[in-house]
C-alpha cells in the first residue's frame, strides 16, 4: 500500500513541470462574446464572399474579426495580439486576409488559420465560436 502510494506520488511530480508556451498566452482575458450579424445588412454583406472580413467592435478584448473561409464556414478571433498584454500597439490591423500588430515585432497573422506568418510565435490568434442560423452568423465563447 505504502509503495503503491510511494510510486503514485513520485508519478504525479515527475509530471509537474513548467510549461513556457501556456504562460506566455494569458494576456488576453476570457470575456463574454455574443454577437448576431445578419448577413442581409449593408455592414456585413462583404462576408458572403470567400476571404472577406468584417471587423466587429465591441465584442472581446479589443473587437473581433470575422472571415468568411469558404464552403459555408467563418472565423472569428480576438483583435488583439495574444503575444503582447492589450495596448495600442497590440491592436490588430487588417491586411488583406492577415492582420498584424502595430508593436516594433509587427506579428502577422493569417484569418483563415490563426496562426503567426513567417516566424513562430507561442500564441496563435484567440478564436470565437461562429454558428450560421439562416442568414445570421452567431459569435460566442
Amino acid at each position: 500500500m505504502k509503495k503503491g502510494l510511494f510510486m503514485l506520488s513520485l508519478l504525479f511530480l515527475m509530471n509537474c513541470g513548467s510549461d513556457d508556451r501556456i504562460n506566455n498566452c494569458n494576456f488576453l482575458l476570457n470575456v463574454g462574446v455574443n454577437a448576431s450579424l445578419n448577413l442581409n445588412l449593408p455592414e456585413f454583406s462583404q462576408l458572403m464572399f470567400i476571404s472577406n472580413s468584417v471587423y466587429v467592435a465591441n465584442q472581446g478584448n479589443g473587437g473581433i474579426y470575422v472571415t468568411n473561409v469558404g464552403n459555408g464556414n467563418y472565423r472569428a478571433w480576438d483583435a488583439f495580439d495574444p503575444n503582447h498584454a492589450p495596448s495600442n500597439c497590440s491592436f490588430l490591423q487588417i491586411d488583406g486576409v492577415n492582420v498584424t500588430c502595430g508593436c516594433a515585432d509587427e506579428n502577422e497573422y493569417s484569418l483563415f488559420t490563426g496562426q503567426a506568418i513567417g516566424d513562430p510565435l507561442p500564441c496563435g490568434l484567440k478564436e470565437y465560436r461562429v454558428t450560421l442560423s439562416g442568414n445570421t452568423l452567431v459569435i460566442s465563447n
